[in-house]
């Protein structure tokens, strides 16, 4: 047993104020205004700092020096414990576009890494981005892997591993429709990501399962003109879709605070993620570093708290750690803080139909982070079990 008390607890409904939280088997089983009288319990002091769910990760790549394409159990369990110490709890370990040896390698060493990891980050699943996207939208994605959808080669995939739990693609894509289907049919999430779609393209994406904008405004299109006329893009699409969701990198440079506040107004916090999209960079120094496998991956350069291409025409991935983001999306795009919260847990736990994370309520997970006002992490609990604390 383990009480945390002496804190500000966020639920979905309000900050509860001297609150404590008390936890048995890796579960929640109270949740109290007071402190709860647990005499056996270890006891864990909040001193006053915000008991908030844990952050979950639906789209990241790396950090402290490795990435998951490395297919290393090593590279693994690095990024898990370097993102833990930053307050997220769950992760969907993500791909880049790559040979196809190369992604059933890194399928192998994800279930080899997740019965290991006791220490960081809960794995829950892989998220594939790419390699069917569209060659103009690529952004830092190697465009010598770039290709339409090909269904022996998806299904093949698919068939290799349980962990797949959604997939990235460009839906304008010959093929792509019936790619959606088949993800949808064997219970993995489309997305759309890296595309020129228009929204006609949209509409019958959205209908076929694809309910997810990956890094929303990052590699997909907006309003474009076609022998004169004009089409609304990915963005406005979007926009127009109530019950579509959309993913940002909240670190206030893939989307400036104009850009928040406006997804924020628009989309609102129960349809929007906050993500990562952290590449190996994440916790380290600025310098040169590498985008996807050590082995052939691309190299960038990471300074101003962003990876660039070398000639810095274009970003190459987010360095953004989750205490980062809430601390963007509260401190300067304004939102408040039990919003800002649920975009980093309840939103993403709901659009990856994880039923037992992402709020603080009796029966779920104990998936829990203190942080101060700042969101400095004091402490990070993963299914009942103290990972970090900043002590």
């Amino acid at each position: 047993m383990l009480k945390i008390f002496n804190g500000q607890v966020i639920t979905p409904n309000g900050i509860v104020k001297n609150a404590s939280i008390l936890v048995d088997d890796g579960k929640i089983i109270e949740v109290n205004s007071s402190n709860i009288d647990a005499p056996y319990a270890a006891e864990l002091d909040a001193q006053g700092k915000y008991i908030s769910p844990g952050f979950i990760d639906i789209h990241i790549h790396g950090g402290g020096g490795h990435d998951f394409m490395d297919n290393t159990v090593e590279a693994f369990l690095g990024i898990a414990e370097l993102h833990a110490k930053h307050g997220t709890t769950a992760m969907l370990p993500t791909t880049l576009s790559c040979e196809k040896a190369d992604l059933l390698e890194t399928l192998r060493i994800y279930e080899e890494a997740n019965k290991l990891n006791e220490k960081g980050s809960q794995f829950i699943g892989i998220h594939i981005e790419g390699p069917y996207f569209a060659t103009n939208q690529r952004g830092a994605q190697d465009p010598r892997y770039i290709r339409e959808p090909n269904s022996a080669e998806y299904k093949e995939i698919l068939s290799a591993s349980k962990s797949i739990k959604r997939w990235s693609a460009a839906p304008e894509l010959k093929g792509a429709i019936e790619f959606g289907k088949y993800m949808m049919a064997h219970d993995v999430l489309p997305a759309i990501a890296h595309t020129d779609a228009i929204y006609e393209d949209v509409i019958d994406a959205f209908n076929n399962g694809y309910t997810l904008a990956t890094h929303f405004y990052s590699a997909m299109s907006g309003v474009t003109r076609r022998n004169a006329f004009r089409y609304a893009g990915v963005i406005e699409s979007a926009y127009l879709i109530d019950d579509m969701d959309v993913e940002i990198i909240a670190d206030g440079i893939h989307l400036p605070k104009p850009l928040l506040q406006l997804i924020y107004k628009i989309k609102g916090p129960k349809r929007t993620a906050l993500i990562t999209d952290a590449m190996r960079g994440a916790g380290m120094p600025p310098g040169e570093s590498v985008l996807g496998s050590k082995k052939d991956g691309i190299k960038v350069i990471v300074e101003d708290g962003v990876a660039k291409m070398p000639d810095r025409n274009a970003f190459a991935g987010s360095v953004a750690t989750f205490d980062r983001l809430v601390r963007t999306m509260t401190q300067v795009a304004g939102v408040p803080l039990i919003e800002g919260v649920r975009m980093a847990s309840e939103t993403p736990a709901r659009i990856m139909k994880i039923e037992k994370k992402g709020a603080l309520k009796k029966g779920n997970d104990a998936d829990i982070v203190i942080f101060d006002e700042n969101v400095h992490i004091a402490a990070a609990i993963i299914n009942g079990k103290i990972v970090y604390t900043d002590t």
